[in-house]
């Protein structure tokens, strides 16, 4: 980090309403850990800002000493581009609120926040926000991707609720962004990810969500062909109330799985349902779990959504080493279907695991020009993820990981949701992810980043001048 030195750093702490975190600091290696913890990186500091004002000065002071900057917003940044060696992070982390105005449906929420923060005002209103499946997820990190979960079938992605955006540049101006000021910024912060600004705070449409029917529905994993061959018919037919994803697992030692199964491969659908659900009306929409195969167990309840949201967070806490790879695809064919079983039988760790999480339904009324993501015509998002709580198991579930993905790739769409884009996948795997939509993203990226200050992130480069 050139120019920076502890006289530096002092004048950052007194310039700064939020700490300054150093390796001096006992908190420090606390303070640098992040969700996965196979990233192990030592930035020179760590700038936890409390607003909008800290970010600009934290900018400033980034641009005076020739700083590398990263911006860390409230979750997991899985390939860990939050953290640069030697490089400054930008930590939004304290920024956690959110505020619902009843009168408008809207909620706006502080840049660190996480879905946790959002959910649980929301709920006291009856509203939320399609978002992700962890409480622990960032609200920003998310957004900026695109971001998919149980809700997406009925209301969209994440994005598609983004109405308006605080945001500070790299020249340190501050902008409100919407619809009627700077269109063209909020576009591209419609799944463009943390290419042209630190987002202080986002403004959503909310949708009415309250109790949802939730269901896990487990099969052998020999039983994996029959259940994905009726999976990938049944779902994009089914009403958009009814979310499903798919995923490969090792059931775990909790409930509500009962004991016999504990520790067993299983494919799965974990289920969310937004119709009525009263009066018995889920278990008989989903009496259609029986149809590809008798499954080795089926459980299903209403709970209020921000339930769900919390469901599997014990599951996967912070500190666990993770590796991933995704890709889009528009069906699954049977050659795709063999794939998956092989590697559901060769599952390598007890948490490792894959998710086709669907994004058709309220998702695909939304022009593929309209938004920085690209891929509307796209049924699933896959994530193939590695996850191990012990280090000297990465090399192993990285390996499953590259096999499984280099394996499934040929029967995919090409391109990536960019959240499950890995560090070192390179720019063409970027490009890809916005296909058509990358050079007006590049045009974006000029007018407001013009520099490419803001590049610790999965770069979209500024188109020449």
């Amino acid at each position: 980090m050139s120019g920076m030195d502890a006289t530096a750093l002092d004048s950052l702490r007194t310039a700064l309403r939020g700490r300054v975190v150093t390796p001096r600091d006992a908190e420090y290696d606390e303070t640098r850990s992040i969700y996965n913890a196979m990233i192990d990186r030592r930035p020179a500091a760590l700038a936890r800002c409390t607003g909008a004002a800290d970010v600009r000065t934290t900018i400033a002071f980034a641009q005076e000493t020739g700083a590398d900057l990263a911006v860390r917003g409230g979750g997991h940044s899985g390939p860990g581009l939050c953290l640069i060696d030697g490089g400054l992070t930008l930590d939004l982390s304290p920024m956690r609120w959110a505020r619902v105005d009843p009168e408008s449906g809207t909620v706006r929420v502080g840049g660190g926040s996480q879905l946790g923060d959002l959910d649980h005002e929301a709920h006291s209103f009856g509203r939320g926000v399609p978002s992700g499946i962890n409480s622990t997820t960032g609200v920003g990190g998310l957004t900026l991707g695109g971001g998919h979960g149980h809700l997406t079938r009925k209301y969209g992605l994440t994005a598609d609720s983004l109405i308006g955006a605080d945001v500070v540049l790299a020249d340190g101006s501050v902008i409100a962004v919407s619809e009627k000021e700077h269109p063209d910024l909020l576009w591209a912060l419609r799944g463009g990810g943390g290419n042209f600004g630190v987002v202080t705070s986002f403004t959503f449409r909310t949708h009415p969500v309250d109790t949802v029917g939730v269901a896990a529905t487990v099969w052998p994993v020999e039983r994996t062909p029959e259940v994905l061959r009726w999976y990938r018919e049944f779902l994009p037919a089914a009403p958009e109330d009814i979310n499903g994803f798919f995923a490969l697992m090792t059931v775990p030692p909790a409930p509500p799985f009962p004991e016999p199964i504990h520790g067993q491969k299983m494919c799965a659908v974990i289920w969310c349902c937004t119709g009525d659900i009263a009066d018995g009306r889920l278990e008989e929409t989903l009496s259609v779990v029986n149809d590809p195969a008798p499954p080795a167990f089926h459980f299903a309840t209403p709970m209020p959504y921000p339930a769900l949201q919390t469901m599997f967070d014990e599951l996967v806490p912070k500190g666990l080493q993770w590796y991933w790879r995704g890709d889009f695809f528009d069906g699954i064919p049977d050659d795709a279907v063999a794939v998956h079983e092989r590697y559901g039988h060769a599952l390598p760790t007890g948490l490792s695991t894959m998710h086709l999480y669907p994004v058709d339904g309220a998702a695909h009324r939304v022009a593929p020009g309209e938004s920085a993501w690209a891929y509307r015509d796209a049924v699933w998002s896959g994530v193939i993820a590695g996850i191990d709580p012990d280090p000297a198991n990465a090399d192993t579930i990285r390996q499953w990981c590259v096999d499984y993905w280099t394996d499934l790739h040929p029967h995919s769409m090409g391109g990536s949701y960019v959240n499950f884009l890995g560090e070192a996948e390179g720019p063409e795997r970027v490009r890809s992810t916005y296909r058509d939509n990358y050079d007006r993203l590049a045009a974006v990226k000029r007018a407001y980043d013009p520099h490419n200050f803001f590049h610790a992130n999965q770069n979209i480069v500024p188109a020449a001048a």
